[in-house]
């Protein structure tokens, strides 16, 4: 169903299951699946492709050009996944030629009032961002992440899966996996606990997370850290994950519990 109202370029491909809703716009390479909702006054641009089941409120603005002075007009997209949920004047940026051309969002996700996803960034499944907060590029963001209100992430920066971010901090320096964190300049405040168990994770494998975690930053040399506990929770997959994800490439430096001295 398309309201009158809505403008819609001919070239774009648009779901006869979808629902369009007044004063739309939709422009001419945007592709949107079934079963997708835009309510009033929403703009799609860009080279942007809409999975089914999402639902998109007022004033949201995605796919319009990256901001970033580096863009030059190239070829760029947006890819946004199933049955997510954008919720009034959100704004999700394509990518650039410096980060690959594209901006990835899984299935699954909210985005609260206000919030923002720039250029470049990926953001997994099932990830929550509240009101008011600002991805900046190439952020990666994995699987069922919380980020709360008000809180800013520098580019470049990744958030480890299950990982949770306080509200009104500034994500300056990567989070592990399961890792909880606050601050003005985010720092590690422990494992994620209560949202391990959510998934259902058995309690052994949580236990010996939380023990691994306080091997690991129990001083400052968490990776000479890492190595002493080497082959000590190899059958433990949460353990593992997270210091894979410390051994990686990165651009910027970890959070830990002694990032706030």
């Amino acid at each position: 169903m398309i309201d009158k109202t809505a403008i819609i370029h001919k070239n774009a491909k648009v779901s006869k299951k979808a629902k369009i809703g007044p004063f739309c716009i939709i422009g001419s390479r945007v592709e949107i699946d079934d079963d997708v909702e835009l309510h009033s006054h929403v703009n799609i641009a860009g080279n942007t492709k809409i999975g089914s089941g999402t639902i998109i409120f007022p004033f949201a603005s995605i796919g319009t050009e990256p901001q970033d002075l580096k863009y030059s007009g190239e070829e760029n997209s947006l890819v946004i996944g199933k049955n997510n949920k954008i919720r009034e004047y959100v704004t999700i940026n394509p990518g650039t030629k410096g980060g690959g051309g594209k901006t990835v969002v899984g299935d699954k996700c909210l985005f609260m009032i206000s919030s923002h996803i720039a250029h470049d960034c990926f953001i997994g499944n099932e990830v929550v961002i509240a009101n008011n907060v600002a991805v900046a590029g190439h952020a990666i963001i994995e699987d069922s992440v919380i980020i709360g209100g008000n809180s800013g992430v520098q580019q470049f920066t990744r958030i480890g899966r299950l990982a949770m971010v306080g509200g009104m901090t500034g994500v300056s320096r990567d989070i592990i996996p399961f890792g909880l964190s606050f601050g003005n300049r985010n720092y590690l405040q422990g494992i994620n606990l209560i949202g391990l168990r959510r998934k259902k994770y058995e309690n052994k494998k949580i236990i010996e997370l939380d023990e691994a975690y306080k091997k690991i930053f129990s001083s400052k040399n968490f990776q000479e850290n890492i190595v002493k506990i080497n082959g000590e929770y190899k059958t433990n997959e949460l353990v593992q994950e997270v210091t894979n994800f410390i051994s990686k490439d990165k651009k910027r430096p970890f959070c830990t519990p002694f990032s706030k001295e």
